[in-house]
């Protein structure tokens, strides 16, 4: 059964302030001594310009740094969270005091650059699919630290969330299988748990998918399963007549190979590279003079 000292997820708006604060701890510590050297109440103007095309986000995560530094610094935004940002164009301006702005400069950028990395290659990828009958989901291969920032840029650029730890969901993978005795044994384990909680379980063969799927599973990820075997599985599916049952495709999968695997009819496609493997994408600030 669940235990009832498992923590629940943060609210988004909270983890924006702890994300935001915790950057500004690592980065400006006991004071900016480069920002100090201008006068206290100097003002000042900005800009942000993308140097390559991408999908905006992080914008909430943005602002938050200037907002714990100085309230009177604003940000007026030419480029909607979610949208195209052009090479070259300006997405935001800055107004406020020279001393905040120089301080949380590259605490901002840091979390518009990561988020909008993992957007631009959500977006990427989704739209790659677009048409299939499967849904792309994330995992909890993301930055410590920064999963609930991470898995909302999956959300912005058009991906699905799987779970968001382990108290939320049930996964049994090869691991949990093992020390359980297998796969029907493990699925026994989870009947027992918390109705509302989705279970999935993992399998390495067509083997275990029937094992699995004989014994009631709702949810299997098929591990590393090339092409030909993911096809198979949705046949064998099938033939069992457990249409209800929902098949995910797992492990190995990018850009250059997830239209091959939708097109395969599997239900879900889960991708660790969406957050794990980001490069993240090129802002500038500059003062105006």
């Amino acid at each position: 059964m669940r235990s009832n000292n498992r923590p629940a997820p943060a609210p988004l708006a909270e983890a924006v302030r702890e994300d935001a604060r915790r950057a500004l701890r690592e980065d400006v510590g006991s004071g900016d001594v480069s920002a100090e050297l201008l006068p206290e109440s100097a003002p000042a103007a900005a800009v942000v310009v993308a140097r390559e095309a991408c999908v905006l986000c992080g914008r909430d995560w943005f602002e938050e740094v200037f907002r714990a530094l100085d309230a009177r610094i604003a940000v007026r935004w030419r480029v909607a969270e979610g949208e195209a940002a052009q090479a070259g164009g300006v997405v935001c301006g800055l107004r406020g005091p020279a001393r905040g702005l120089l301080s949380g400069e590259r605490a901002a950028l840091n979390f518009l650059q990561l988020l909008s990395g993992v957007a631009t290659r959500t977006r990427e990828m989704a739209a790659a699919i677009e048409g299939s009958a499967a849904t792309l989901l994330d995992t909890r291969k993301t930055l410590p630290g920064l999963r609930q920032a991470q898995k909302y840029a999956v959300r912005v650029g058009g991906g699905t969330n799987h779970r968001m730890g382990l108290y939320d969901a049930i996964l049994l993978k090869e691991n949990h299988i093992a020390a359980a005795g297998g796969v029907r044994e493990a699925l026994e384990a989870a009947s027992g748990a918390e109705a509302n909680l989705p279970v999935t379980v993992e399998v390495r063969n067509l083997d275990e998918l029937a094992e699995a799927l004989g014994a009631g599973a709702r949810w299997v990820m098929l591990d590393n399963f090339p092409l030909g075997q993911l096809a198979a599985a949705v046949r064998e599916r099938a033939r069992l007549r457990r249409s209800d049952a929902i098949l995910e495709a797992s492990g190995g999968i990018g850009p250059e190979n997830i239209a091959a695997v939708a097109a395969t009819g599997v239900d879900r496609i889960s991708c660790g590279a969406l957050t794990k493997n980001i490069r993240a994408c090129d802002f500038s600030m500059r003062l105006m003079p």
